[in-house]
């Protein structure tokens, strides 16, 4: 008698067991929420809204993208970061929401590093040094020697001091030891047609955002600020080639919050490493501007963005940007 209901029990373990695991395999069974600090039609939306179709289409679930911009990331990033750790709600993160916004902001609703685990590395998002094409700057030499023979005369646009595309100019004047006069926007698209319409010589901002521009020959870009050349712009310089060691561009990463289910980070992490490597989406996303980089398991992920606070908190220092 002990003998089967010892059996009866291992039986009815056997088989709570193999469900638990059919149900944990089973993911995702409903749609997936990708949330996103940017607005519709900005390049880290454009990517994201390319990658979810295809992604879609393999998992068998609807990917919805759910904006939520303002905040210098940080409205996007508070809700994701205290979204349900089901499997069900990820966030398409930027390098400011992941790393930037805790060396600027003395107080943040969320904490990058201990709120978010992460799933897979997009892509590198370049910026680039930019002037109009008919400027008489040819050269990001040029625009130096132009900055250094009039010390605050050249006008270098920014979407403002605080943010990736403010820094990087910042950084361009420290490691250049020039003086250009930075002038501060309220969005990229603003930067770009005050440049056009003469307003200012030169602007710091995403390849994502201005690509399009440039290769209609509307736009000169001078310099990439990538260590080095960049896919699809081959032909124009890294700044590193005159800064030495100068590296700094933007990137895309997905993470989810903290305690979302192993098997829906390592079944995304798959998907989207080999989707990434499929030349013909690598393409697709180099056409909106950044450049597909999968960097492996969601391990190797969290050391290189370990690696990028550092690099951040000896940045933010060079430049004497506090928090506030």
């Amino acid at each position: 008698m002990k003998r089967r209901n010892f059996v009866q029990a291992a039986l009815v373990t056997a088989t709570s067991t193999s469900l638990w695991a059919q149900g944990a395999n089973a993911w995702p069974d409903k749609p997936i929420k990708w949330v996103l600090s940017q607005p519709p039609g900005s390049g880290p939306d454009n990517v994201a809204r390319l990658l979810s179709e295809r992604i879609a289409k393999g998992l068998g679930q609807a990917i919805v993208i759910d904006n939520k911009p303002g905040g210098q990331n940080v409205i996007g990033a508070q809700f994701a970061a205290h979204a349900p750790a089901d499997g069900y709600t990820f966030y398409f993160a930027t390098t400011a929401a992941l790393v930037t916004n805790k060396y600027l902001f003395k107080v943040l609703p969320y904490e990058p590093q201990r709120d978010f685990i992460p799933v897979a590395f997009i892509a590198r998002s370049p910026f680039g040094v930019l002037v109009r094409a008919d400027s008489p700057i040819t050269s990001i030499q040029d625009l130096i020697a132009r900055s250094k023979a009039a010390p605050g005369k050249l006008t270098l646009g920014n979407e403002g001091p605080r943010t990736f595309g403010g820094i990087i100019a910042r950084l361009i004047n420290a490691r250049a030891k020039m003086e250009a006069n930075l002038v501060s926007y309220s969005s990229v698209g603003v930067s770009i047609t005050d440049l056009m319409g003469g307003h200012t010589d030169a602007i710091v901002a995403d390849l994502a955002s201005t690509a399009q521009f440039a290769r209609q020959g509307r736009l000169r870009l001078l310099a990439v600020t990538t260590g080095k050349r960049v896919a699809g712009w081959e032909q124009v310089p890294a700044l590193a080639e005159t800064l030495p060691n100068f590296e700094m561009s933007g990137w895309f990463a997905l993470v989810a919050p903290v305690g979302t289910p192993a098997n829906a980070v390592a079944r995304l992490n798959q998907e989207l490493n080999t989707l990434l490597a499929d030349p013909d989406m690598a393409q697709k996303i180099l056409a909106i501007g950044p450049i597909a980089e999968p960097l492996g398991s969601p391990a190797q992920v969290d050391s290189y963005l370990k690696r990028e606070h550092e690099r951040w908190s000896e940045v933010t220092k060079e430049i004497g940007l506090l928090p506030e």
